[in-house]
């Protein structure tokens, strides 16, 4: 049961993540103005952890489309790829019915989810603040334009994560998330048939690799939306080993082998590979300097009823 919330819940948006990445950045990044605290919800919702750990950053990636917006699911980088929007409404649904109602925000609810998926198969702890707020729109063209792209350089990727206060080893080290979860065909096909037009498979793909991926995701247009795991070694254990694959030219998506672009990244993707320590440690830190970008606290935002819709 563990294995399938955790594979379900790393919403299989791979090459995005960054993956559980940027979709907790709020689209507009907002200063927070009161802090947050490990204890926000000590006397609202005491028994959080625990509801959020039985199912196994403003949360506007969980709102659905309306009249007035097209919101971030339908975004082509999410679409079909982030999944487990049902596990996030299970755990608000519990939460409302367990705590104070509408005390507890939705991007808390996800922050936390977050955490439990990645420890539940098999990754490290970190600390969470509480006390984030929900925002109140979301923005498709945002997604676009701010969300790494799985055939970007790592130039563009890095640039993308420096404008939200992240830098090259956060990069390297979230990436390393890539060891769990599944990501579309379309999403790397050139690669495997038509290498940036050449007509050609991506001469830096391991040739044994190549063989395998064309039989799975053949050279046609209903192959698109099939999945293939992002790390074939272990796609439901957070381990090193997505390391191990860029190393040896086996890493699945475009913006996974560019990792060995620079020289200082390739020398944290080597690190991470022999040190599976040093790769924990260095993910839960990003995933805290992650979890602390553009949130909404104090009166702005709101707390949401239902985490797909904002408050009437």
């Amino acid at each position: 049961m563990a294995n399938k919330n955790v594979t379900y819940f790393s919403f299989t948006i791979p090459f995005y993540v960054f993956l559980f990445l940027f979709p907790y950045v709020q689209t507009f990044p907002v200063q927070a103005r009161s802090p947050l605290d490990y204890r926000f919800y000590e006397q609202s919702c005491p028994r959080l952890p625990m509801i959020v750990q039985y199912h196994g950053c403003d949360a506007s990636v969980l709102l659905d489309d309306t009249e007035d917006f097209e919101g971030e699911k339908s975004a082509l980088p999410n679409l079909n790829s982030l999944r487990g929007y049902d596990v996030i409404d299970n755990i608000k649904a519990d939460v409302e019915k367990y705590c104070i109602p509408q005390t507890v925000s939705c991007v808390d609810i996800l922050t936390l989810a977050s955490r439990e998926a990645v420890g539940l198969s098999g990754g490290p702890f970190w600390p969470v603040l509480l006390g984030r707020r929900d925002g109140t729109t979301a923005n498709k063209q945002s997604v676009l334009q701010q969300i790494p792209f799985p055939s970007e350089s790592l130039k563009a990727i890095t640039a993308k994560f420096t404008a939200k206060g992240l830098d090259l080893k956060d990069v390297v080290a979230l990436s390393g998330g890539h060891t769990i979860g599944f990501a579309q065909c379309f999403t790397f096909k050139g690669r495997l048939f038509n290498y940036k037009g050449t007509g050609n498979p991506d001469p830096e793909l391991d040739t044994s690799v190549l063989t395998s991926l064309q039989t799975m995701c053949p050279n046609t247009k209903s192959s698109n939306t099939k999945l293939a795991p992002l790390d074939s070694e272990s796609s439901n254990r957070f381990d090193n080993s997505y390391f191990g694959n860029v190393m040896n030219k086996a890493g699945l998506l475009e913006s996974d082998q560019a990792l060995l672009d620079d020289p200082r990244a390739a020398a944290l993707v080597s690190s991470y590979s022999e040190n599976p320590y040093l790769f924990s440690m260095d993910f839960a830190a990003s995933m805290v300097k992650l979890g602390n970008l553009g949130i909404l606290t104090g009166q702005d935002g709101e707390i949401r009823q239902k985490c797909g819709s904002v408050n009437h």
